[in-house]
């Protein structure tokens, strides 16, 4: 603990004295769930990314939510925000966030990233570190190969259900032959570096000595199984950058927290959330996730009460009935006034033929939930929690006008974000808003949310 205590003091001292800032492209809102006190861009624009980062050695998450677009969309919209950024600090670290179990546009996104960084400033990244662990999650790399940590049991991620994504669907789990399998011959097994365990046992030099051996966007595979492995490895970054090498970063949640040196902070409490006027009302829980965690947390979360539950029809959206969506609307206004309310989309899972048709499905009922959530601020609502990744960052946007918010920390260990929004509709600020990814958490985590939610203090006159 005290050697890894010193590790971050180390780099935030190396960032300090720089003015370093961190921009991190998260291809949905989950991705700051490891960290606290940084701001999230929610709706990306010149303006509101300035502000964001306008203090030296700052960290914002700018939501691309490109996880639920096309590749080819997900390529423009990257490509679209970078000149913003190297705009307020041409050396920024540029970090592209996505998915613990690999589901994203992973080459396509980096490589957009650094293309566009190439053509302002005319230098290639010499490497690319892949590091996807998210440890309060049970998410990590060993011998290259990464595991998720299903029922207790780690398993590599090839095998579990993450693997099957309709959308993101894979084989491998040695992440050497994953980025082989995604690059359509780009990439070669054994032109992809590694930093082992071993690596990094011998320290910061020894992890240098590997990232020099980076050059022409080379990939190089993280392993890491806690939080001291990265600061490690942040320091080998660090020694090499001082040494005239650049580099990107493609990562899961963990690395972040790392790369910036940030001290870790405990669970939030009800004591810990923004006080609630007493003008506030009942809290609203939207669930558009299907996989089968999410389906699991919201039996326990419903079994235990108190909460009035509406579903959305996925077929009948789909199907363009033209009352669906304006009745469940009314109804969730009305049953806000006396009770915490959940709405969940259907739990049959609607896929399409292919890919691309499949995130059509996917977009159009994420339309739907943060209509009903727009629709809902007029009730007041206490409090919401969004439960899936494409779900949250709409109803960031479409559903609570959210531009830009603070992150208060998490409601577990490094799991399930709460926002504070700073720059959004009238009617949702001051609303704690909990980002809850869907494939994180065991089958209470849902009810435990709602728990402290519903036990956030209300202001007094002495307030």
């Amino acid at each position: 603990m005290e050697q890894s205590a010193a590790a971050r003091a180390a780099i935030r001292a190396w960032r300090e004295k720089r003015g370093r800032r961190t921009v991190v492209l998260d291809d949905d809102p989950t991705g700051s769930q490891s960290v606290h006190g940084v701001q999230v861009v929610t709706a990306i624009t010149a303006e509101e990314t300035a502000n964001a980062l306008s203090a030296p050695g700052s960290t914002a998450f700018l939501l691309t939510n490109t996880r639920s677009l096309s590749e080819p969309d997900a390529v423009e919209l990257t490509r679209a925000v970078i000149p913003a950024i190297l705009g307020i600090d041409a050396d920024a670290d540029i970090v592209s966030r996505s998915d613990s179990t690999l589901r994203g546009h992973v080459l396509a996104e980096v490589e957009a990233i650094d293309e566009a960084r190439a053509s302002l400033t005319g230098r290639r990244a010499d490497g690319v570190l892949f590091a996807p662990a998210f440890f309060e999650a049970g998410r990590f790399t060993r011998d290259d190969i990464h595991f998720a940590t299903i029922a207790g049991v780690a398993t590599p991620v090839g095998e579990t259900e993450f693997a099957r994504d309709k959308t993101f669907g894979y084989a491998a789990s040695d992440l050497r032959a994953f980025l082989a399998e995604h690059s359509g011959g780009r990439v070669a097994v054994d032109d992809v570096l590694s930093i082992s365990l071993d690596t990094i046992a011998a320290g910061p030099d020894a992890v240098a000595e590997v990232l020099m051996r980076a050059h022409d966007r080379a990939f190089v595979v993280v392993n890491a199984v806690g939080y001291d492995d990265y600061e490690t490895v942040v320091l080998g970054v660090q020694a090499a950058i001082d040494a005239g090498r650049s580099f990107l970063y493609r990562t899961g949640p963990s690395f972040v927290r790392a790369l910036i040196g940030l001290e870790p902070r405990g669970p939030l409490v009800a004591a810990d959330l923004p006080v609630r006027p007493p003008s506030a009302g009942h809290g609203l829980v939207v669930v558009g996730s299907h996989v089968s965690q999410t389906s699991r947390q919201v039996a326990v979360a419903t079994a235990a009460g108190g909460l009035l539950q509406f579903e959305l029809s996925v077929p009948r959206l789909l199907d363009g009935d033209p009352a669906h969506l304006p009745d469940t609307i009314d109804a969730v206004r009305e049953g806000l006034r006396d009770h915490d309310v959940l709405v969940c989309t259907s739990r049959e899972l609607v896929a399409g033929t292919d890919a691309a048709s499949s995130l059509d499905i996917a977009r159009a009922v994420s339309t739907a939930v943060s209509a009903v959530v727009a629709g809902a601020l007029s009730a007041k609502p206490g409090w919401v929690v969004a439960k899936g990744g494409i779900t949250s960052h709409d109803v960031a946007v479409r559903g609570l006008g959210m531009r830009r918010a603070r992150v208060l920390g998490q409601l577990l260990p490094g799991m399930v974000s709460v926002f504070e929004p700073l720059a959004a509709s009238e009617g949702a600020l001051g609303i704690p808003y909990v980002v809850f990814a869907g494939n994180v958490g065991d089958d209470t985590t849902l009810a435990h949310v709602v728990d402290v939610l519903r036990a956030r203090p209300v202001q007094t006159d002495a307030a």
